[in-house]
This record gives structure tokens, C-alpha cells and sequence, in this order.
């Protein structure tokens, strides 16, 4: 019945949503400022870890400090992994793309390294069976479930207060807007006074502080301990979430519950008539294809009419009399 035809659908559908929709918002905070952030899944993945790190290590504190505590060391190694490629932009010139897609890598092989050594879940080492997954995370740090037997937690409802939050910070804040100039005008920002470089760092650390916080919800609120290949490719699909939601904090909302529901009939259809989930890559493709076609659209036609509109001005200009010097006649009247 796909992701939306039952209770059991929709709670996976918002289950999925949850890290969608926070990946998407970070990716939409880098955008503003005209950065682009490959790295959601690095992030997850450094969100994921630190959080579990910080649950096992801490695990006699109280429910009350430990799981906002958890969920801040996700959120805070999220962004240190987004920062190092903002720096590298705003200081070097580094290109965006390439280091946070080398950042990835490097997330990636750390957290193989960890689920196979330094993390290694106990019980394995003594099962003797070594499979790479860490400790489960202590029953008081897990974010409660809002429905019974399935996987709809409170994350999702935080993910909501937080895209109200991104929007408010954007578009009615003077960090927002000097975020969103530096995107708009890097030149005219540094004539104005913004220290750009800044706020180029700025933006991809916040952005990796999101995808960071959807790695710790992801596993507080899903898995309950870190296992090989949980982040289930979000910090890519967050990315055409993103582009969905035209890079607007409320249009990301609902793109992230489609996708959601999309990853879920995916799913779904591979176990009733063995259709490849893999499907769902190609119709992302599609939709980014789509969407992206017609912001390039409207820009072109609203660019065509500015030029149209400037060009008729200087025509009028142009065809208006210059004035004349009056003649001794008239002076003399």
C-alpha cells in the first residue's frame, strides 16, 4: 500500500522523513550563502558516532541531561565536519565540492574502523561472530516513540520546531539576511561590510550541525546503536529534498514526507514484485531534473524581462528632446 495507504506506512514514511527533512535544512542554509555541501553523509556519520560516544561513555548521567547532551555532541560533530571544508572555501579558495565529498570518504572509513575495533559491540567480541555494530545506546537515552511498535519518534517533531526556526533565522533575522546576501553578492557583501569569509564558514557549519543532528536522532531514535550502512544514503536524497522545497525551510517540510513516502512504497514494492529500490534513484534524478529545469526557467524569463524593461528605458531616454539654449529673443522677453 505504499508509504501513505496505512498507519504502518505513514509512521515509516515520517520515521524516514525525520533525517530528510534535517539534512534538508542544512543543505538549504549552505545553499543560501551559495555554498554547496556534498557532505551530508560524512556529517551524519560524524553525528552518529559522537553521539554514541557520548551516551556509552556518560551512561550513568539521568534520561533528562544525557539524551539533550547526545544529541548535542551529534549536532556540534556534524558541524566540525562541515567546517573544515567551509574554512578551507573561505580561506583558500578550496572548492566546496571536492573536500566534502573527501570529507565523506574519510567518515566513512573511520566509523568502518570503529565498528570494527575501538566500538566493537562487546557481546560480538564474545559471540565470537565480530559483526560491525557498536554497543545498543542505554534505554534512557532513546528518543521515545510518539507511536507504539513502529519507528516514528520524537525526532520528526523536533525537526519541525527547528525548519519554523531555520525559516525565522533566514528571513527575519539580521544573520539570516546577511547569510542570504553573501549568497546573493559576495562582491557587493564585502562592500557593505559583511565579513564574508565568515559567514561562508558560518553557513556550511551550520549546515553540518543539521545533518549531524539527523545522524544522532537516526540512531536515538531508530537503530539504538550504530550499525554499518544506517544512514541509508539521507545525506544525498536530503540534498534533492533540498532542491524540492526551492531551498525554503517550510517548502522542505512537505518535500521530505514525499521522499519519505517514496523511500517506503520503494521499499515495499521490492518485497511484493521484486522491483529494484533502486528505482527510487532514478526518479530523484528525475525530480531534481525537473525542478531544477524550471528554477532555470524562471530565472532566464525574469532576467529576459529586466533586460527587455532596461533596454526600453534607455530608449526612452534616448528619444527625449535635449534641452536647447534659449535664443537672444527670448532672453530679452
Amino acid at each position: 500500500m505504499g508509504g501513505f495507504g496505512s498507519v504502518s506506512g505513514i509512521t515509516q514514511t515520517l520515521a524516514k522523513a525525520t533525517p530528510l527533512l534535517l539534512v534538508g535544512l542544512g543543505i538549504a542554509i549552505a545553499f543560501r550563502a551559495s555554498m554547496i555541501n556534498i557532505g551530508g553523509e560524512g556529517q551524519i556519520m560524524a553525528g552518529a558516532m559522537a553521539s554514541t560516544m557520548c551516551a556509552l561513555a556518560l551512561r550513568d548521567l539521568p534520561g533528562i541531561v544525557l539524551l539533550p547532551l547526545s544529541a548535542l555532541a551529534g549536532t556540534l560533530a556534524g558541524g566540525f565536519w562541515a567546517f573544515i571544508p567551509g574554512i578551507l572555501k573561505a580561506r583558500l579558495g578550496a572548492n566546496e565540492i571536492l573536500t566534502t565529498v573527501m570529507m565523506n570518504g574519510i567518515a566513512l572509513q573511520l566509523t568502518n574502523f570503529l565498528l570494527r575495533g575501538p566500538m566493537l559491540d562487546p557481546a560480538q567480541i564474545a559471540a565470537g561472530t565480530n559483526i560491525p555494530q557498536s554497543e545498543a545506546l542505554p534505554m534512557h537515552v532513546w528518543l521515545p516513540r510518539l507511536v507504539p511498535r513502529t519507528l516514528f519518534h520524537a525526532g520528526f517533531i523536533v525537526a519541525i520546531v527547528l525548519a519554523v526556526g531555520v525559516y525565522i533565522l533566514l528571513w527575519h533575522t539580521t544573520l539570516g539576511y546577511r547569510i542570504r546576501a553573501v549568497g546573493q553578492n559576495r562582491f557587493a557583501s564585502r562592500y557593505a561590510g559583511i565579513p564574508v569569509p565568515q559567514y561562508m564558514t558560518l553557513s556550511m557549519t551550520l549546515s553540518g550541525c543539521f545533518c549531524g543532528l539527523a545522524g544522532a536522532f537516526e540512531i536515538m531514535g531508530v537503530h539504538r546503536r550504530v550499525v554499518e550502512g544506517f544512514s541509508g544514503g539521507y545525506g544525498f536524497s536530503g540534498i534533492v529534498v533540498a532542491l524540492f522545497g526551492y531551498l525554503h525551510p517550510l517548502g522542505i517540510i512537505p518535500a521530505s514526507v514525499l521522499f519519505g513516502g517514496l523511500l517506503v512504497g520503494a521499499d515495499r514494492m521490492q518485497r511484493a514484485v521484486q522491483v529494484p529500490s533502486s528505482l527510487i534513484i532514478a526518479l530523484n534524478g528525475l525530480i531534481v531534473l525537473f525542478v531544477v529545469s524550471s528554477r532555470v526557467w524562471v530565472e532566464y524569463r525574469n532576467n529576459r524581462r529586466a533586460a527587455q524593461q532596461a533596454s526600453q528605458d534607455t530608449n526612452d531616454d534616448t528619444a527625449a528632446p535635449l534641452p536647447t539654449r534659449p535664443t537672444p529673443e527670448q532672453e530679452r522677453a
